[in-house]
């Protein structure tokens, strides 16, 4: 039986309170202290890693308070600090965040850390020719949102977020690309693939 997780009580980066375990839905009475999550709900690390790998088995790859009437969606950092997740756990939930993101839609935002753009698989596109060492995880150029694409049809994106298109390869705006080679969508880019991102843009609204 693996060990339970406990809040160090003298971690002062955490909010510790009194109230009840709100995601201790099989009444196991975790002994940890309980600590706040950002939406105010109080949590223990064993709690809030069952309720997420929950989520993830149902199909879902975005961390939402299991909380009556709320709806606040908990950023990946926020939960693997907070569910004081290993790194076997961290990887575990990383592989199945994007897994369940591509198979829910043709193009998909997802919420994974910056080390998924460096060490996301690359894609084998089904009607794109001529590409490989594509990473299948990209940000979008313009907000940083991150997406993912389900590798068939063309090799161009809308960014759910900013709206705009863009081309998944090159990460250039689809306009730009389809200038420098035109028609181009089922066709490698003439500048190549983009290598892999290191850093999510910001997204400066005008």
């Amino acid at each position: 039986m693996s060990r339970e997780k406990c809040y160090n009580r003298r971690d002062t980066s955490l909010t510790f309170v009194n109230g009840d375990d709100v995601l201790d839905f099989l009444c196991s009475d975790f002994k940890s202290l309980r600590a706040k999550m950002s939406c105010g709900h109080a949590v223990t690390p064993m709690s809030l890693t069952h309720w997420c790998r929950r989520l993830l088995d149902k199909g879902e790859c975005r961390f939402v308070c299991g909380q009556t009437g709320c709806d606040v969606e908990w950023p990946f950092k926020e939960v693997c600090k907070m569910a004081l997740l290993t790194p076997e756990e961290i990887k575990y939930f990383e592989k199945k965040m994007f897994d369940n993101a591509t198979k829910n839609d043709f193009r998909v935002s997802i919420s994974v850390p910056l080390e998924t753009l460096r060490n996301c698989p690359d894609i084998v596109f089904e009607d794109v020719k001529g590409v490989t060492g594509c990473p299948s995880v990209r940000a979008c150029p313009t907000c940083g949102v991150l997406l993912g694409h389900k590798k068939n049809l063309c090799k161009n994106t809308v960014c759910p977020r900013c709206k705009k298109e863009f081309c998944f390869v090159c990460l250039k705006l689809t306009a730009e690309c389809q200038k420098l080679n035109p028609s181009s969508y089922y066709n490698e880019c003439s500048t190549g693939v983009a290598p892999r991102q290191t850093s999510i843009p910001v997204w400066r609204r005008k």
